[in-house]
């Protein structure tokens, strides 16, 4: 028998003069708009995942700042069930040249009205509430986790 099990990721929300660092990246279902993100490595800390996929995805470094919330989303298929993990975080530094992840474009900087005005590109719906959620000024403190290991 198998257990159910959700795929634990991280977002990093990251906002340089009214615009948020975004990935354009290749998805089964075509080319799609998404924050930095992506899956929690056995034995990271969803910090220190954040921060990876970041730069994995960006070339960017990043120091993360405050939690913006936990997101519980199920694909319309309903066969993943993610949680994601989304941080606030600044942009530190680049590396010019970095290979990005595979299947990654390109990072780009987007205000959230040219995000809004293309629903049908995002990734996911949480693309935009997490966005919205940063901008209401949601933030948690980093200590509100817990990482022992």
């Amino acid at each position: 028998m198998s257990i159910w099990k959700p795929h634990v990721t991280v977002a990093a929300i990251v906002e340089r003069e009214g615009r948020f660092l975004l990935v354009e990246e290749h998805t089964a279902d075509g080319v799609r708009l998404n924050q930095p993100a992506g899956h929690l490595d056995e034995g990271e800390s969803l910090e220190a995942a954040c921060v990876r996929e970041a730069l994995e995805e960006t070339a960017h470094h990043v120091a993360v700042d405050a939690l913006v919330g936990i997101y519980q989303w199920t694909r319309p298929s309903g066969d993943i069930t993610y949680l994601r993990f989304a941080f606030a975080a600044r942009a530190t530094g680049f590396e010019d040249g970095r290979a990005l992840d595979e299947g990654i474009i390109r990072a780009v900087w987007l205000t959230p009205e040219e995000l809004a005005a293309q629903p049908e590109r995002w990734r996911s719906p949480l693309v935009m509430q997490c966005i919205q959620d940063y901008l209401a000024g949601q933030r948690y403190p980093l200590e509100v986790i817990r990482h022992y290991g």
